[in-house]
Parts: structure tokens; sequence; C-alpha cells
């Protein structure tokens, strides 16, 4: 296989928690007695206890500490993060996004101009969405390919200044200023009070999911806002399972992937710990059997047609999907 075809083989993350000097001074600024959203005192070790920990790529931190140094992070690379996606995975990250929108979204009734009686908008929820990636896709596709305009999507990001960059991107397009994009700051393991149970028709989470604290919480808040019937889909980093190649994209990801960070964000340590992150989220069938305990039926438990995932790029990305009943 050349270089380049391994190349081929990496991936656009959401760069995230690190032991980057921004996360480094987060960590000793931030108390360690703080309730991270999505928690309640209940989770708090009592005084003498051991306090309860997660990973954080390699590292092993204080569950309270990772979501302060996840923010963090992500404002330190949220300016460079969609040339970074681009350059790690050579643009490929962007055929990932289209097919799995593309599977998400296979059809909508179109939107009749002057309606007496529109029928109620497609309501989405993308999670740590931050620059507006996805949302974006969905708008797009509801509209050039089923003449729909009746689509909401409601961004939520934990980072303000992802955020930042997804409200930027917006203002360059037709959706400016219009009801059908709306971007929020929330914690997807305790979503904005105002997204009210049975109320989305479609949930979604691309390369986010593997920098929370707790998987279960997030699938399950998902549960709760669906509307029975109502679908997510995660796009995230999936396990290589071919020898060779995952042995080409492993000397990819921690020989290239950090300098590539240095070189364009300025920031090597972010991008060291997104690798490390790939290689502790679970693989394809243990976070489909999360999905499938968070309530949501799936496909078989296998990979392709008629499975519970679905792999990209020899499994260097996986889509999982399921329905709410």
């Amino acid at each position: 296989m050349s270089a380049r075809s391994a190349a081929r083989l990496t991936r656009t993350a959401r760069p995230v928690a690190t032991t980057s000097s921004a996360a480094a001074a987060a960590a000793v600024r931030y108390s360690s007695t703080s309730l991270a959203p999505g928690t309640s005192a209940r989770d708090v070790p009592g005084p003498g206890a051991a306090p309860r920990t997660t990973h954080f790529g390699f590292q092993t931190v204080p569950e309270t500490d990772k979501e302060t140094l996840v923010g963090h992070v992500f404002s330190s690379v949220a300016s460079k993060y969609d040339v970074m996606n681009d350059s790690m995975s050579l643009g490929v990250h962007r055929l990932w996004k289209d097919s799995f929108v593309s599977s998400m979204l296979p059809r909508l009734p179109p939107s009749v101009h002057g309606a007496a009686a529109p029928g109620p908008a497609f309501s989405c929820l993308d999670v740590a969405g931050g620059t507006g990636d996805i949302a974006l896709r969905l708008l797009d596709r509801a509209r050039e390919k089923f003449g729909s305009r009746d689509v909401r999507v409601e961004v939520v990001d934990l980072n303000e200044e992802m955020l930042d960059e997804g409200r930027k991107r917006v203002a360059k397009t037709m959706y400016y200023n219009t009801p059908q994009i709306t971007f929020t700051h929330g914690n997807a393991q305790s979503l904005p009070a105002h997204v009210a149970d049975n109320s989305i028709d479609l949930y979604t989470i691309a390369f986010g999911i593997r920098n929370c604290t707790s998987l279960p919480a997030v699938l399950s808040e998902a549960y709760r806002v669906l509307k029975p019937g109502g679908r997510i889909g995660v796009l995230e980093f999936g396990k290589v399972s071919n020898p060779l190649l995952r042995e080409l994209y492993k000397q990819y990801s921690f020989q290239v992937i950090p300098v590539l960070g240095q070189v364009i964000a300025g920031d090597h340590a972010s991008y060291q710990y997104l690798v490390e992150s790939i290689e502790r989220f679970p693989t394809q069938a243990e976070f489909a059997q999360l999905v499938r305990e968070a309530g949501f039926q799936t496909g078989q438990m296998r990979e392709g047609k008629g499975g519970a995932w679905t792999d990209f790029t020899f499994g260097v990305a996986t889509m999982w999907t399921g329905v709410k009943a």
C-alpha cells in the first residue's frame, strides 16, 4: 500500500480534551468538587472516598475535570478545526459526512409555498456539532434533494468558540437569520431544559460522543428527547479490522497527526489526545450494544446492510443507527 493510500485511512475527529498547556492550566484552575453538567450530588464521592475517574486519552483524570479540560482544548483549536480536518483526512471526512447525512435523511415531503396549513417542521438536534458542518448538510439535503424547507436544526455544543465558528459559517449561507438553524450552548449528557421529552425527529452526533464523560448518559438523553419512531445517528471513529491496514493507520495517527496539529494549529498535544481518544473508544460491537441498552432498536449485531453499524474506509469511521420504539 502506498503512503498516500495509508494517509487516506485517517480522518477528521473532533480534537478534544488533551494534555495541552490550555488543558493543563484548566486542570489547575478547576475545582475537583465542582459538579459537571449531567452529574448530581450523589455522583460525588463522600469525604475520604477516592474520586471517580475517567479516561482522558491515555490518562486517568477525575470525572469532574474532564468536561472543563475538553472545553479549554476546543477553545484552542476552534479556528483551525476545519482546516485540520481536511489536512488529516485528505478531505475524506467530507465523504463520510455526506454518506452519514444521506442515510439519516432518506426522505422528506416537499414544502408547498403559501400552503394554508403547512405541516409541522421536521425537528433535528445535532449535538457536539458546533461548527455547523452536519447541520448545514442536513438543511442542504432537505432543500436540494426533497424541496423541503420545513426543517429545523438546533446545534448543541459545550464549547462557545466552536459555536461561534458555526455562526460565522451560517452567516455566509441562505440560512442566515432564518429559523431553520439555531445554536445553543449545552451538554450532551444533560440537554438544555427547552429540549422536551419526545420532541425531536432526528438526533445526530458526529465525532463528538467519544469526548463525553459518560456514553450511556448521552444515549439516554438522546432516547428521552426523540419522538417514538425518531432516529439516532452516531458518526465516530471505529476500529480497522484488517491487521495490516490497522497497523498502517495506527502509525499514521500517532506519528503524523500530532505533527500536523503543531504545524497547522500550533497545538501538538490536542491532536495527540485525538489519536489517544480514538484508541480508547469502544469497538463497533461494544458501542452498538450500548445503543441497544439505551432502549433503541437497531439492526443485527454486525456491519453492513441490516446491521447495527456501517463502516467507512475499512472501519476508520463508523456510523451507528437506532430507532426509538
